[in-house]
């Protein structure tokens, strides 16, 4: 017995949907094909519901032009798109493999039995999703707490514990690196290419720390870590002896020959005067 269609989702109410068609089109202008806006098409509408439901996915579709099969299959292909409603704050915690063995698996374990719920779950009075999160490249600060995606740097079990109790207490949280939190529907706004209007938010924040740049001290030599030594390239040893043991006239030193990574080869293409030749058998005809 074939299965009843789907029912379509129910539509925005008509004052919401005149304001995000507003919003809508500012998105698609930015962009020379209209399909390109569907990612922060779908934060916008996840800003509006904080979950991007079945009337987002419908609206996105409606405005570019494209199936609700097409938008379906981006907004469930990536993570930060949320498929069922959550809290205001989205408490991520990496257990990739650097944070786990960090100490990412404590962490999270240790939240799960201090808020009392599970992976994708959602405390009781609404205000914080815990959610197990894949690597999202902040190694060199591991273990890492991620809250409405912003960084929660080294983090320990009571750390992570302290911050999770204040934001269900409403007290401000700032990242280790960036602006002070907003909830996860504005968060999805400004995702979605919209400035954060808040009164001083722009100015705070920061970039990378210390923990970023030690690879390139250790490769300029300027790494004061007694612990970590810069790479050295020697030269190849040449002999100041000939072959019956008279010592050379000089021996100069010469650089190391280029690695065959430090540019490309040449091929017949580059270089026409030594073209790729057939290969021949053993006989020295051309080989079949």
């Amino acid at each position: 017995m074939p299965m009843p269609p789907a029912k379509p989702a129910p539509p925005f109410p008509p004052e919401v949907r005149a304001r995000l068609e507003v919003d809508a089109k500012e998105v698609i202008g930015r962009y020379p094909q209209a399909r390109s806006a569907l990612l922060p098409l779908l934060h916008l509408v996840q800003a509006e519901e904080g979950y991007v439901t079945g009337t987002g996915i419908e609206f996105c579709a409606d405005v570019l032009g494209l199936t609700t099969a097409e938008v379906s299959a981006v907004s469930t292909f990536y993570t930060m798109y949320r498929r069922r409603q959550g809290g205001d704050f989205h408490v991520g915690v990496c257990t990739n493999t650097l944070c786990a063995v960090m100490g990412g698996d404590e962490i999270f374990a240790s939240l799960k039995d201090h808020l009392g719920i599970g992976n994708k779950e959602t405390t009781a009075d609404g205000v914080v999703t815990l959610e197990h999160i894949e690597c999202n490249a902040a190694c060199d600060y591991a273990p890492v707490v991620m809250v409405n995606w912003e960084f929660f740097d080294d983090a320990t079990p009571q750390s992570a514990k302290e911050l999770v109790d204040g934001l269900r207490a409403g007290q401000d949280a700032v990242p280790t690196r960036g602006a002070r939190l907003c909830t996860f529907r504005d968060t999805s706004r400004i995702l979605a290419g919209f400035p954060d209007e808040r009164p001083g938010a722009v100015d705070e924040g920061g970039a990378g720390g210390a923990a970023s740049l030690v690879g390139l001290r250790i490769a300029n030599g300027t790494h004061t870590d007694t612990q970590a030594t810069p790479a050295q390239v020697t030269p190849p040893r040449r002999s100041t002896e000939t072959a019956d043991g008279r010592p050379t006239e000089t021996a100069t030193e010469q650089p190391p020959a280029p690695s065959s990574h430090d540019a490309p080869a040449e091929t017949a293409e580059s270089d026409p005067a030594n073209a790729t030749q057939p290969d021949k058998d053993k006989d020295g005809d051309q080989a079949p």
